[in-house]
């Protein structure tokens, strides 16, 4: 489908036996055939990059395992906790914050198995009742089939406490024929269901993507968006306020914007910081506000926003600055009296 590279000929081969990889027809169509800096080549065919050593480079560093509390919870937020459904995708993109759970062939994040029972994962979270908000992630949860899920998804609306239950999926951009009628029957069956999903590049937004997106909206179920900055592929102002355009246009809210985790085998999409408050910058104030996500960087002490505040306090009292740079006194900030 592609006129691979030497470089990615190599790449693919030493990969071998370290990093999974795996494309799906649909998502391989919408490459360039001809250049190996097309945007959606570089999130899913193996490049050379991913052998090389980065400094700080570790397989966790947002610290999924050190939360884990079952197999399958991971308990870092008071009030909510993800679920690591599978370690299996559609396409193992090459930037993943999981990439040793998902594609390390040596290496998952499950304690055990995968195929081992789900009871104890169950009872922590109804033995917790602060937890109010379930994520199923993976890996991909997409890749069960719909009977697999809504046994999943209906174990979870027993529990009396747990008042959202949410999906974090790449299949409406990956495999969009995924995202069936019948699905999204089903899920409309135990609502509130929230599907965050990730398109990283406005190639990802085609009419196959947008009419997925579009079933799940009739069906009640809220869509979200998480963009990672990515170096080459969406790290210009100009790319980044038409991927989000064209989420708005599909009616898919743009929710984050992480910052690159310094995993090991993604290290070389990271962008600088700077990079990204530029972007920002760019961003707030010349889009509408529902457009913009929230710049965050995801560590082992949660997520950490990385935009810079638009307040600042000296002795004559607070002081706001505007996204074109201009200054004013707030006259009157109220009381606690």
């Amino acid at each position: 489908m592609i006129n691979v590279t030497p470089d990615e000929e190599k790449a693919i081969v030493d990969s071998k036996g370290k990093y999974r990889w795996s494309i799906t027809p649909y998502y391989a169509s919408l490459m360039d055939k001809d250049d190996p800096k097309c945007p959606i080549r570089q999130q899913a065919v193996p490049a050379l990059q991913e052998l090389m050593e980065y400094p700080g480079a570790e397989p966790d560093p947002v610290g999924d395992t050190v939360y884990r509390k079952t197999n399958r919870v991971v308990h870092k937020y008071p009030d909510r906790v993800i679920m690591l459904v599978t370690e299996v995708c559609a396409v193992y993109c090459r930037h993943c914050t999981r990439k040793f759970h998902t594609t390390n062939v040596s290496g998952t994040y499950f304690e055990e198995n995968e195929t081992l029972s789900w009871d104890l994962d169950f009872d922590y979270i109804a033995s917790h009742p602060e937890i109010r908000d379930v994520l199923r992630t993976g890996g991909d949860p997409l890749t069960y089939g719909d009977e697999r899920l809504e046994w999943i998804i209906s174990r979870l609306r027993q529990i009396p406490h747990v008042e959202i239950i949410r999906i974090g999926s790449r299949y409406p951009v990956l495999l969009p024929q995924r995202i069936t009628p019948e699905f999204c029957a089903m899920l409309d069956r135990y609502h509130p269901i929230w599907l965050n999903t990730h398109f990283n590049h406005p190639k990802e937004i085609t009419p196959e993507s947008a009419a997925a997106c579009d079933r799940l909206l009739r069906h009640g179920v809220v869509v979200q968006n998480q963009t990672v900055l990515l170096k080459g592929i969406n790290d210009s102002l100009e790319t980044m306020q038409e991927l989000l355009k064209g989420l708005l246009k599909i009616r898919v809210r743009p929710y984050y914007l992480y910052h690159c985790d310094n995993v090991t085998g993604v290290s070389h999409f990271a962008t600088s910081i700077e990079k990204g408050r530029e972007i920002m910058k760019g961003l707030i104030g010349h889009m509408t506000g529902f457009a913009v996500p929230q710049y965050i960087i995801t560590t082992s002490l949660g997520k950490i926003p990385l935009w810079e505040e638009q307040v600042h306090q000296d002795e004559q009292g607070y002081w706001l600055d505007n996204y074109q740079g201009k200054t004013m006194r707030l006259q009157h900030t109220g009381t606690d009296e």
